[in-house]
C-alpha cells in the first residue's frame, strides 16, 4: 500500500492555496475560449495561438491537481510549545548587530523572500527544538554562521 504524504501547512498557507485554486479554476473558461477561438483559425499544425492555449491549459490543470492534492492531504500546524522552535513558530535570531526573523513552515509554504523557511531547510532543521537564549550554528554555502535565538 502506498502512503500518501501529509503536507504540513499553517492555516494562512491553507487559505492562500484555496484562494489560488479558486483563481486557477476561474481561468479554465477563458482558456477553453482561447482554444476554441484558435481552433477556428484553421490548420492546427501551424497554429501558435492554439499551441500556447493548450500549453497554458496544461500548466493550469497541473497546478490545480497539485493544490488539490496538498489540500486533501494537509495537516494544519499551529505553533509549537511555548518558547521552543517548531513548525509554525516565528523566531528572531541575532548575529553580531544583525537581527533576522523567520517563520518555520512546511516545505509547501516555504518562501525565503517572505521570511518563511522550511523545517527541512538547513536553517529550519538547525532551529527545530531550540529555545530563547540558545545558540545555533547554521551551515550555509557561504560557511557557518552562529545565531542566538532572541525570541520565539
Amino acid at each position: 500500500m502506498l502512503m500518501k504524504k501529509a503536507f504540513q501547512i499553517t492555516n494562512d498557507g491553507k487559505k492562500e492555496l484555496e484562494k489560488e485554486l479558486e483563481q486557477l479554476k476561474g481561468r479554465r473558461g477563458d482558456i477553453a475560449d482561447k482554444i476554441a477561438e484558435a481552433r477556428d483559425y484553421g490548420d492546427l499544425s501551424e497554429n501558435a495561438e492554439y499551441d500556447a492555449a493548450r500549453e497554458e491549459q496544461g500548466v493550469v490543470e497541473t497546478r490545480i491537481a497539485e493544490i488539490e492534492d496538498i489540500l486533501q492531504n494537509a495537516e494544519i500546524i499551529s505553533g509549537a510549545k511555548k518558547g521552543q522552535v517548531g513548525l509554525g513558530s516565528t523566531v528572531e535570531l541575532k548575529t553580531g548587530s544583525k537581527t533576522v526573523k523567520y517563520t518555520v513552515v512546511g516545505p509547501v509554504e516555504a518562501d525565503p523572500l517572505e521570511g518563511k523557511i522550511s523545517n527541512e531547510s538547513p536553517i529550519g532543521e538547525a532551529l527545530m527544538g531550540k529555545k530563547v537564549g540558545e545558540t545555533v550554528t547554521i551551515k550555509t554555502p557561504k560557511g557557518e554562521t552562529e545565531y542566538e535565538v532572541v525570541a520565539v
